[in-house]
């Protein structure tokens, strides 16, 4: 993987995300009802015009809530008609991603692998194939949407044994089946001896405040605690400095593509930024990115009727939307609305030419690859001063500090001692950069 740093982007409307990069992150209190700090707009530029744009676009199209999250703090939160922050709402299948962190949790417990057969845990006879096709499905195949059942099925969402037959091997082909989803629900209770509610209140409610419930399969809360808990994933499983979940190997796995047949699907997240797609009950792949006018590295959880977490490490920011769907016709998760909606959050920023600064104009700089594992190669592209060259991790603390020569235009930094993770590169005379450590 391969990222540029230009002027280009240091004139986009989040600049302050490279800028800001040794600020370490917020967390909000545990109790929901301790104020949450915010960021004036205005302090990123953020113009009233277009956020009074955005907040019609939204009304609109049937939204009940929406937040901005920028580093953890609040910039943008509004509710329309009689929603308040203290309204309850479903997450429809933006649960899933939700799940797929909680079997995360569970497997660095070791009550569960992911390369294990479900029937481990389900028992022989979860389906109604015979016991060797049945050992065949694991718990990776639930999380990829690759399980390999029928699911031309008169009811997805059927849990009986008889609604699930066998259409191909596991793993060979991608389909939005909600069925083999909602039994990973039933492995979590299984492997962890107690209810997915109190399994998700142990490790995200007393440790990240995020209230809600679950019932029937459906995950129901506040729209802040989406926030919360789109912040936590894009903290890497860090929570006002406790590291929560350790195993960042499983996290950055979740957002990347889980199968060949469509790289826009990790772990029951929805990827950006790929060569290709497919849409949930239409088996055919569309080239190009699942949001064109969305960051690449954009990963989403995606609902029914337009419910939305994006987590965009890039820019350091999270945003949820709630509601009912926004084009009066029922989505199972992915519309044109996300497209639109990034049209709108692409226009907020309007100061971007007071922002120019000679030093940051004329400076270009490479950095690859990233992720990345021993090395960091850093290449800049004009015959600029660059001095010091600080590591930071996420909590704001320099981890590591160089000095890059004057007279090379590349560089080598060795990061085989850092612990996997997010870091910022911070360049004492350009721009900053956040990268991932495997």
């Amino acid at each position: 993987m391969y990222m540029r740093i230009t002027n280009t982007i240091l004139f986009l409307a989040f600049t302050v995300t490279f800028i800001r990069a040794q600020v370490p992150y917020y967390y909000p209190p545990l109790d929901f009802n301790a104020e949450w700090e915010t960021t004036n707009p205005a302090d990123l530029g953020w113009c009233a015009e277009p956020i009074d744009s955005l907040y019609a676009f939204l009304d609109e199209n049937n939204t009940k809530g929406f937040i901005i999250l920028k580093s953890g703090k609040i910039v943008l939160e509004q509710y329309f008609d009689s929603f308040t922050k203290d309204s309850i709402w479903y997450w429809a299948s933006a649960a899933k991603s939700l799940t797929s962190v909680l079997i995360g949790f569970a497997q660095e417990e070791g009550l569960l692998s992911i390369e294990y057969a479900t029937s481990d845990y389900l028992g022989v006879g979860w389906t109604n194939m015979d016991s060797a096709l049945e050992n065949q499905i694991k718990i990776v195949h639930q999380l990829s949407m690759s399980t390999g059942i029928d699911d031309n099925v008169d009811d997805l969402d059927c849990l009986e044994p008889a609604c699930l037959d066998f259409l191909i091997a596991p793993g060979e082909r991608w389909a939005y089946h909600n069925a083999p989803y909602r039994l990973l629900l039933d492995v979590i209770d299984a492997a962890a001896g107690r209810t997915i509610n109190g399994y998700t209140d142990e490790k995200l409610r007393t440790t990240i405040g995020m209230r809600g419930f679950w019932l029937n399969y459906i995950r129901y809360s506040r729209a802040r605690d989406l926030a919360r808990f789109g912040h936590f994933v894009l903290s890497d499983g860090i929570w006002a400095g406790d590291t929560l979940l350790f195993d960042t190997a499983y996290l950055h796995q979740m957002a990347r593509p889980s199968q060949a047949s469509n790289p826009a699907y990790g772990y029951l997240w929805w990827l950006n930024g790929q060569d290709s797609y497919m849409y949930p009950g239409v088996n055919i792949s569309f080239n190009g990115p699942l949001f064109p006018t969305a960051p690449a590295d954009m990963y989403s959880a995606q609902g029914r009727n337009d419910q939305k977490i994006y987590v965009v490490p890039s820019l350091d920011m999270v945003v949820v939307r709630i509601g009912n769907n926004a084009f009066d016709i029922p989505f199972l998760s992915n519309s044109s609305f996300d497209t639109q909606l990034w049209n709108h959050i692409n226009q907020l920023n309007c100061t971007t030419t007071s922002l120019k600064n000679a030093r940051f104009e004329k400076f270009e700089l490479d950095v690859f690859p990233n992720p990345a594992q021993d090395w960091l190669h850093l290449k800049k592209n004009m015959h600029t001063s660059c001095g010091r060259i600080q590591i930071v991790s996420l909590q704001g603390t320099v981890v590591d500090s160089m000095i890059w020569p004057v007279d090379q235009d590349d560089y080598r930094i060795n990061i085989q001692s850092l612990l996997p993770g997010v870091y910022f590169l911070q360049i004492e005379n350009g721009p900053a950069m956040k990268f991932l450590k495997r």
